[in-house]
């Protein structure tokens, strides 16, 4: 009985702290990279990813309306600034919360 008390903690733990914190741009992290690759990922996720691998991610945004081909034509081969989103706990994810190159935004997730 023990143990499973001790699992049924331990699981929860983790799965709350994977939850995304409600994006603001204050309480993002700015990071500009060069986008090499746009891909589907996850359960309809756009991701986005540098040439040394690193990746990041657009939650459910082929649900949202956008396209991979859209995108790619906006943001392949380009500098981007994206702001990404902290977890419940104040981790740092790959969660896209706004993309924008220059002065425009081509997603977001602020209010």
């Amino acid at each position: 009985m023990k143990r499973v008390l001790i699992l049924s903690f331990f699981v929860s733990f983790l799965c709350i702290s994977c939850l995304v914190k409600s994006p603001t741009k204050e309480n993002s992290e700015i990071k500009k990279i060069t986008v090499a690759k746009i891909y589907e990922g996850g359960v309809k996720d756009i991701v986005f990813a540098e040439a040394d691998g690193t990746f990041y991610y657009i939650n459910r945004g082929l649900e949202r309306g956008y396209t991979l081909e859209g995108i790619r034509e906006k943001v392949l081969n380009k500098n981007v600034t994206l702001y990404l989103a902290h977890t419940i706990t104040g981790s740092l994810t790959n969660h896209i919360a706004q993309v924008a190159i220059g002065d425009e935004v081509l997603f977001t997730e602020f209010n």
